[in-house]
């Protein structure tokens, strides 16, 4: 029989890090671009980032505070999601700075704009896949006492898809092609996605 490791997180968890940031990995990575009221680009990665449904395509992140992307967000209405790629890896660890409220993170990492179509935030010129969306609902989150967390989950429903032909393989996205990179933490852990194997569902 294992012998497990047991803690109750409101306890503290006894260990070097918080181990569920290693737990749930590899977690893909909200790399967002957003402008605010008076048109400043900014750019940052989230890793508490996911898609929750097709019909319609919504995607959110998590913020840990009030951070630019979120004030951007709230003021617009807008943001992009930026695939991240190894080849873009560097320069996303770069948009992770805190910067001061204004500095261009694009310029900062030496990354190009490019204007989208249906939204204001402009996308990484050369990245795989980008997705222009708009806010569906900012939700601060609470925990089981009701007491309010720094944290705020924004919804973004995508109006608007850019995906690199050089990437569709009869018609399906190469992520393998692509080298996506997903965050594994603990500090510094990444992981690039170099192999797929395929199961099918029962009955299909």
């Amino acid at each position: 029989m294992s012998d497990y490791y047991y803690y109750e997180p409101q306890h503290g968890h006894g260990l070097p890090h918080n181990p569920l940031n290693a737990i749930i990995a590899p977690r893909p990575i909200g790399w967002i671009s957003s402008i605010d009221a008076e048109g400043k680009v900014n750019l940052a990665p989230y890793s508490f980032f996911n898609a929750f449904c097709y019909e319609p395509p919504i995607i959110g992140f998590s913020s840990g505070g009030p951070k630019d992307s979120q004030q951007n967000i709230a003021a617009t209405g807008e943001f992009v999601f930026n695939l991240v790629t190894k080849k873009h890896a560097a320069a996303m660890n770069e948009t992770s700075f805190p910067f001061e409220h204004g500095i261009n993170e694009f310029e900062q990492a030496g990354l190009t704009m490019t204007s989208s179509r249906l939204v204001r935030p402009p996308r990484v010129t050369d990245t795989p896949v980008a997705f222009e969306c708009k806010l569906l609902q900012m939700l601060p989150l609470k925990d089981l006492d009701g007491k309010a967390t720094p944290n705020t989950v924004i919804f973004g429903q995508v109006v608007a898809v850019h995906i690199d032909k050089a990437f569709l393989k009869e018609g399906l996205f190469d992520i393998v092609a692509a080298g996506t990179v997903g965050r594994c933490g603990y500090l510094a852990d990444y992981v690039e996605v170099k192999e797929l194997f395929q199961m099918a569902r029962p009955g299909e």
